[in-house]
């Protein structure tokens, strides 16, 4: 057993951050890993963090290796912000922890899984820390990209790229880890283009697979401006009902703990002001982590739906490649019949500006009503 075993399809990463591990002259203050959504980026900083902690480089056994994986060693700090943004408090925070020498093992890791999210004073915050490091202290970034992070904090940086694993790689995780049966997991993890922690997710939660498959079939009920307009408001409907079924069992979960840290009676009609204040910050924090994360479950649909005209045009093409939604491939042959090529790589285009506008902070309903009425057929669209 490793601590890398649950990062999958990344030989050549692991090979990178093993080799550190094992050699001192190849080891570094900073580092940045990048992969799309799903590849594990997150998977791998804490393997890396943990084999740096592990006498055995990375056992996989030991107390050190579990306490890091589970997320309570004491020298390991993850930043996971659950807001649209990290701010500079949270920034300043994590620099001056950074000035501390680790208390039990030999390195202080500082994780931050989201690095993109950085706002730009956040990023000058951790400058001074990234550009005079301090020993024993090590940084594990975060991004989907390069270009996602600011170049003062990347330059700063050993970048170790992920890919996204294959289906089948996610497929054998989900067997080995989860207990999933393999035809479920197989059809889980093609379902989620590779995406570990969706795979997992469409495997265990029937409502999840039924929202997908609305999401992605869509597309075959935009025929006119009417059929457009609902289209975009059941996609919002579909986004909005994983966003809650995702989101609720936690909020009530994080404020059942924090009343019985506080010593409040929940049944109780009025709370003294420091609980009720306590309670106010609490749903503060979880309404913008909510807009966040009913924004990733929006454009998480809109990659669903790009796959219906993906496969549809892989069909036009002779299926030269495996489809997505091989469930679906008679619905999507009867589309692809009476689509041209054009008219599907278009409908992709047209997905993937709603994509962007909605990462520019487009209203989330405004952006799919406009995806909408341009995935209308050809004909509707001139008249």
């Amino acid at each position: 057993m490793s601590v890398w075993r649950d990062v999958v399809g990344q030989p050549d990463a692991v090979a990178t951050l093993s080799a550190a591990v094992e050699d001192p002259a190849r080891m570094t203050h900073g580092w940045l890993l990048t992969g799309p959504p799903g590849s594990g980026r997150s998977i791998a900083a804490r393997a890396f963090a943990a084999a740096l902690e592990c006498a055995d480089h990375g056992c996989g056994q030991c107390h050190e290796c579990r306490t890091v994986l589970d997320g309570s060693h004491a020298d390991v700090t993850v930043m996971a912000t659950e807001g649209l943004s990290i701010q500079v408090k949270d920034a300043r925070e994590l620099a001056e922890l950074a000035q501390h020498r680790p208390a039990v093992g030999p390195w202080r890791v500082i994780i931050i899984e989201d690095a993109d999210r950085l706002t730009e004073r956040a990023a000058d915050a951790l400058l001074k820390a990234l550009e005079e490091p301090v020993p024993r202290t090590v940084w594990l970034l975060c991004a989907p990209s390069v270009e996602d992070v600011i170049i003062t904090i990347r330059s700063r940086s050993r970048h170790v790229r992920l890919r996204t694993p294959s289906p089948e790689a996610v497929a054998e995780l989900l067997v080995r880890r989860d207990g999933i049966d393999a035809a479920v997991a197989t059809h889980a993890a093609r379902a989620a283009q590779s995406h570990v922690g969706l795979a997992r997710r469409l495997a265990t939660d029937q409502g999840a697979r039924d929202r997908r498959r609305s999401t992605v079939l869509l597309g075959m009920s935009i025929r006119s401006l009417g059929d457009a307009m609902t289209a975009a408001a059941d996609l919002a409907s579909l986004a909005a009902d994983e966003s809650s079924a995702s989101s609720a069992q936690r909020d009530a979960a994080e404020k059942d703990r924090l009343m019985a840290q506080l010593g409040a009676d929940p049944a109780s009609r009025t709370q003294p002001p420091h609980v009720r204040s306590a309670i106010s910050a609490l749903e503060k924090e979880q309404k913008t982590r909510a807009t966040r994360f009913g924004r990733d479950v929006i454009d998480r649909s809109l990659i669903d739906l790009m796959s219906f005209y993906r496969d549809a045009l892989v069909i036009r093409s002779g299926e030269t490649v495996d489809l997505v939604n091989m469930d679906l491939r008679d619905d999507i042959a009867r589309f692809a019949a009476v689509r041209t090529s054009e008219e599907l790589l278009s409908a992709m285009d047209t997905v993937g500006t709603a994509r962007e506008r909605i990462a520019a902070n487009v209203p989330p309903l405004l952006a799919l009503e406009a995806m909408a009425i341009g995935l209308r057929p050809a004909a509707q669209q001139v008249l």
